[in-house]
């Protein structure tokens, strides 16, 4: 049903969203439309987001109003404390259709399962037309990632990759990889040297719109996990272009050789730090990867660096994306290794020994961010080799990072990090021994237990942890060619130590204390 000719457009925007073009801008005028934002109480707290996500999400979103506003669109702008708040999207845009009567619904798709599975209802709840348009910011449509997929038994994103390198026309030589090889992984993984650390990325003080935001998370969200002292992200596009010139002009040069490595303190190196900023809406992902194709060309960045970042963005981010799409909802349930045990209280607090972890969640806490090995190879390597709940691991991922919506974290975490969809995304578990820390970061150096150490007191628990794993899904793994001959170097142990360690594995994992803290899922 219609509304009268002269009735207005109504066009919801989500926290998501901040894009200046946004297909459902596009071709509206500004006397016709009213657009809609709002803060609601579900989505803040269905699960409990790290504080800083909130306080980031609200302000990126109140400027973005204002900045609508100086350009002479009509805003409905919905705080979470407004008189009448409904607390939930649906229940905004009811309000929202019953104050302004429109003629239609114009919203682009949510990047969420669970919220677009409310606005497909729209059309039957609302006595308007609603259409819902498909989000163009993403380079691959999701008919166009289903169509590769078909008849794929594994979804391998290196082959996905290099069909995005084809399309875009990025980093190509004709119709050959520029420098001859698609893909610079190998020199992409240098160790942290003696000393390493890099130049400190911008951070912005707060104004008065983002500090009433850090107010109101600390009163209205006070038992969230995290910290909002160090808040300084990027709530502008403005801000964010600030962010992305630090980077191309200070970082991108080592980001590649060193975009593995850790190092205790340095809590951001080399990396890029836009990810919040690309997910918000703020920042548009081609143009950055074509800025780092321009930075090689000119001499400014090496091909390594700028192709690793090229893939992050047009390869893993496109991927993950329709991935997720492609597997949904049966994703979220996903538990091929049927791993049942609770997540440990110290992902929340931090209180452990293992100096590697405890590392990573401090940066967790005070900063709402970890780069990407220490999400996978400290913090997930962990939760896969002691056979953490998927749902459970995946909700922590969620509440913590600032740059996590479900549609990148679940793939990461389920496929990637917990190998729970049974290898369809991965073509191995990302599981590793201590060696794999030692050897990429500092961490070890000032810890209480000893990488070299294998078994017993002082052991590395990632030691023991390793084989209990492979040796507990022997039948699922020992067939995989990628790691199929690690049991020829556990059979060619004696019994007597193979049983070590098994039984120092097992005695660690009796000291771990499952969560009481309850800041997962509020239901």
């Amino acid at each position: 049903m219609s509304g009268p000719s002269d009735s207005p457009v109504l066009v919801p925007i989500l926290g998501d969203q901040l894009t200046r073009n946004l297909a459902s801008l596009r071709g509206r005028t500004k006397d016709d439309t009213v657009i809609l934002m709002m803060e609601v109480w579900d989505e803040a707290t269905y699960v409990k987001h790290h504080k800083q996500k909130i306080a980031l999400i609200f302000s990126a979103m109140r400027h973005f109003a204002e900045e609508l506003r100086g350009a002479g669109w009509t805003v409905n702008y919905v705080r979470l404390d407004a008189e009448g708040n409904a607390g939930s999207f649906t229940g905004e845009v009811a309000r929202a259709i019953e104050e302004h009567s429109p003629r239609l619904v114009s919203v682009v798709e949510a990047g969420e399962w669970r919220v677009r599975e409310d606005m497909h209802q729209w059309a039957d709840k609302f006595a308007c037309e609603v259409e819902i348009l498909r989000d163009d910011r993403f380079i691959c449509t999701q008919a166009e990632f289903d169509e590769w997929a078909e008849d794929r038994k594994e979804l391998r994103m290196e082959y996905f990759y290099r069909e995005m390198r084809r399309k875009t026309g990025l980093l190509m030589d004709g119709d050959k990889p520029e420098g001859g090889e698609w893909n610079y992984d190998s020199k992409n993984r240098k160790p942290p040297k003696d000393g390493l650390s890099a130049p400190e990325r911008p951070k912005f003080e707060p104004d008065v719109t983002t500090q009433e935001c850090i107010d109101l998370v600390e009163e209205r969200f006070g038992d969230h996990f995290g910290s909002l002292e160090t808040f300084g992200w990027p709530v502008t596009r403005e801000e964010a272009e600030e962010a992305a010139d630090a980077f191309f002009a200070e970082r991108i040069e080592c980001f590649g050789p060193f975009q593995d490595a850790m190092v205790a303190g340095e809590d951001d190196l080399f990396h890029s730090m836009l990810s919040t900023s690309i997910n918000l809406g703020l920042l548009d992902p081609l143009e950055l990867c074509q800025r780092a194709e321009k930075a090689y060309k000119d001499g400014k960045a090496p091909l390594n660096s700028v192709e690793g970042f090229i893939r992050q963005i047009i390869g893993w981010r496109e991927y993950v994306r329709g991935f997720y799409w492609h597997q949904m909802p049966h994703l979220q349930k996903a538990n091929a290794l049927n791993a049942q045990r609770g997540l440990p209280e110290f992902y929340w607090t931090g209180e452990t020994d293992m100096a590697c972890l405890a590392d990573c969640i401090r940066s967790t806490r005070d900063n709402a961010h970890a780069h990407h090995i220490q999400r996978l190879m400290v913090l997930g390597n962990f939760a896969l080799l002691t056979g953490l709940n998927p749902r459970e691991v995946q909700d922590w991922y969620l509440v913590v990072y600032a740059d996590a919506y479900e549609w990148v974290e679940l793939p990461n975490v389920a496929a990637m990090i917990l190998y729970a969809d049974g290898g369809k995304l991965a073509s191995k578990p990302y599981a590793a021994s201590g060696n794999y820390i030692n050897k990429m970061s500092n961490y070890c150096s000032g810890c209480k237990y000893s990488p070299n150490k294998k078994t017993g007191e002082g052991a590395c628990p990632f030691n023991p942890l390793y084989w209990h794993f492979m040796d507990r899904h022997r039948e699922r793994l020992e067939k995989n060619p990628r790691i199929g001959r690690i049991y020829s170097t556990w059979d060619r142990m004696d019994e007597e130590r193979r049983q070590e360690y098994l039984d120092s594995a097992e005695a660690f994992l009796d000291t771990l204390e499952p969560a009481s803290s309850g800041w997962a899922r509020s239901d």
